[in-house]
């Protein structure tokens, strides 16, 4: 029912590759460097003249004969390893002043630019009257053996730091995610033929009674405890995201969203005692779950799939405060080898499919081969038109607070979709599928327009605006974006456009043209995302970024994790060479946002500075008329 681990390699995959590292001999010396292995390896230090007398077979090791004897300065400059300089002094000193021996192991530098690894004993010597005059030290190539310690190291930072599998889950419901699961129907699509099944789940509300319990919510794992983490990656991982707007809202049923989560996740329960062991079960939508039917014939799949609506509209579900049945309608379709279609061709059709069916009442649309590529766009495209003629999508703003003022100095405005029952659904599935159908420019204009319409009232805020790489490489968006600038009269240095990193552009030239034309009018650029996607240090080149948004999976875990902390100190040390802002989104606690101020982020963005509220709610109040009358 789920997919093979994908593993990284371990330290212990790799032993048999550090056994054939060349070794040491007896004496230590690396089979590299059999010169010295003939030749005592030493040098030797007196005060008197500040001097360092060496050993042919360190000269050998060396490359390079020093000239006559060198003052220790030049010595250490020259053939220690400039970050092994302080703890070799510090040995030196130890081994001067306790007058003790002192072992250490440093690299020295070759002649040819390279480096070797000793172990060095420091030995103090000492005059007639005891007092010491100087410092011997006998040296061992150990090369090998730090080779190979580095390079376990490197194994370990990097089996800690590397996913111990590329299998994304759900949160909620343990099922794969979204875009795991297309991957795991497009590897079936390569093998051969199956069939794809999306299940709408939602309560039913004429069988919905209240229980005793308590409202506990252990029957659902990591919704109760929400951080902004899994909300926002809700929102966006094809999973609900209108809780990113405050307290969880109600649909046009009155059916609170957490309730739609613990359905889901026990009708997922009921799913996986049903299906066969080769098939794959995925969360792909805020009310879907998808099973990959792979190598089964149609009519079995057809049986398979009437099977489980059957038991999803039969099975009582018992919930924390309430026990309820689900009305579930399905979409199932069917895939050959060689089909033009891919995996989210095929969940689109599923989807469209499961829609038709709730329209007539009918458990299970089946569709025999997938949807024309032009009938699937143009059906698209009017589900875009009606979501957005009937106010299914809405805006919410975000808080930016800049470092150096503490300042709220901007907003972000974020997309919200309600489907067609009024319940929340993914922005970030939206927004996929409609570039995918290339509808997207739709929506980004409409979020453009009322972006304009709020600038134009409160002259006051700034203004993030979300776009589409598709839509910035489109040779519209220039002409409308001036148009509306210039009928609501909106000033604009207001307007920061964001592109998404994560989405390719679709036309680099047409989005050049388009970033030169609005920086020239006076609005910023934004990369949203940087760190996450396709092409970010190259897009800080092509094109005229202000502004650079860290990831927040960067950011989430920062005081906890080391490599975090390198990564996101590297990509604000980069931005500021480049002369670009820095913004770090996902900051939920004064740590990150202290150890953010250290290494120079101008902006923060998360839940500990404020949370997404409804646009409505920085739009200013309206005027009341006094009435002349008495």
């Amino acid at each position: 029912m789920t997919a093979a681990d994908e593993r990284v390699p371990r330290p212990r995959a790799l032993r048999d590759r550090l056994a054939r590292r060349p070794r040491p001999t007896e004496n230590g010396v690396v089979a590299e460097h059999p010169s010295a292995a003939d030749e005592p390896v030493w040098f030797s230090y007196t005060v008197a003249d500040d001097a360092i007398v060496w050993s042919d077979g360190l000269r050998a090791l060396l490359g390079r004969p020093p000239t006559g004897n060198q003052i220790s300065q030049q010595v250490l400059a020259r053939y220690v390893h400039r970050d092994d300089h302080a703890r070799a002094l510090a040995a030196i000193t130890r081994a001067w002043t306790g007058r003790e021996s002192v072992r250490i192991t440093v690299r020295l530098m070759r002649a040819d630019g390279g480096w070797f690894d000793v172990d060095v004993r420091l030995e103090p010597t000492t005059g007639p009257d005891g007092n010491v005059t100087g410092v011997r030290g006998t040296l061992r190539d150990v090369s090998a053996r730090e080779r190979a310690r580095r390079e376990v190291d490197r194994l370990s930072r990097r089996g800690e730091t590397v996913l111990a599998s590329v299998i994304e889950r759900d949160a909620a419901t343990g099922l794969l995610n979204r875009a795991r699961f297309a991957d795991e129907v497009d590897r079936a699509l390569r093998r051969g033929g199956g069939a794809l099944l999306v299940v709408r789940i939602q309560p039913d509300r004429g069988t919905t009674e209240r229980t005793e319990r308590s409202e506990g919510h252990e029957g659902v794992p990591g919704w109760q405890r929400t951080t902004e983490r899994t909300e926002r990656s809700e929102g966006h991982e094809g999973v609900p995201g209108a809780s990113l707007d405050g307290p969880a809202q109600h649909d046009r049923e009155g059916i609170a969203p957490e309730r739609h989560t613990e359905l889901l996740h026990r009708a997922a329960r009921v799913l996986e005692g049903l299906v066969r062991p080769d098939d794959l079960l995925g969360r792909v939508g805020p009310h879907e779950i998808g099973v990959l039917l792979a190598g089964v014939s149609w009519p079995l799949a057809r049986r398979q799939a009437q099977l489980f609506v059957e038991a999803l509209r039969a099975h009582p579900f018992v919930l924390p405060d309430a026990w309820l049945r689900a009305r579930a309608w399905a979409g199932l379709v069917r895939f050959q080898p060689g089909a033009e279609a891919g995996s989210h061709d095929l969940l689109i059709d599923a989807e469209h499919a499961w829609r038709q069916g709730r329209e007539t009442d009918r458990p299970l649309t089946p569709v025999p081969q997938p949807v024309p590529a032009r009938d699937r766009q143009g059906t698209y495209r009017d589900r875009v038109a009606d979501a957005l003629g009937t106010d299914r999508f809405s805006l919410v703003a975000q808080p930016i607070v800049e470092l150096q003022t503490n300042a709220v100095a901007r907003y972000e405005l974020l997309l919200r979709v309600l489907d067609e029952t009024g319940g929340p659904q993914s922005p970030i599935q939206v927004l996929d599928t409609a570039e995918r159908l290339d509808a997207v420019y739709d929506i980004d204009l409409w979020v453009v327009e009322r972006a304009m319409q709020l600038a134009a009232e409160r002259s006051d805020l700034n203004l993030q605006i979300n776009l589409s790489g598709r839509s910035v490489g489109d040779p519209r968006l220039t002409g409308e974006v001036e148009n509306l600038i210039k009928r609501y009269e909106v000033n604009p240095e207001q307007l920061t456009f964001e592109i998404t990193e994560t989405a390719l552009i679709g036309n680099l030239s047409e989005a050049r043209h388009f970033a030169d034309r609005v920086r020239d009018l006076g609005c910023e650029l934004a990369l949203d995302d940087f760190g996450s996607g396709y092409a970010s240090f190259r897009y800080l080149r092509l094109l005229p970024i202000d502004l650079v948004k860290i990831d927040g999976e960067y950011v989430v875990n920062l005081v906890h994790n080391p490599q975090d902390q390198v990564l996101v100190r590297a990509l604000v040390q980069v931005c500021q060479a480049y002369g670009i802002h820095t913004v770090a989104e996902f900051v939920q606690d004064e740590p990150t946002l202290r150890m953010l101020r250290e290494f120079g982020v101008d902006y923060v963005q998360g839940y500990l500075v404020g949370r997404p509220e409804p646009v409505d709610a920085l739009r200013p109040p309206p005027r009341v008329r006094r009435s002349n009358r008495r």
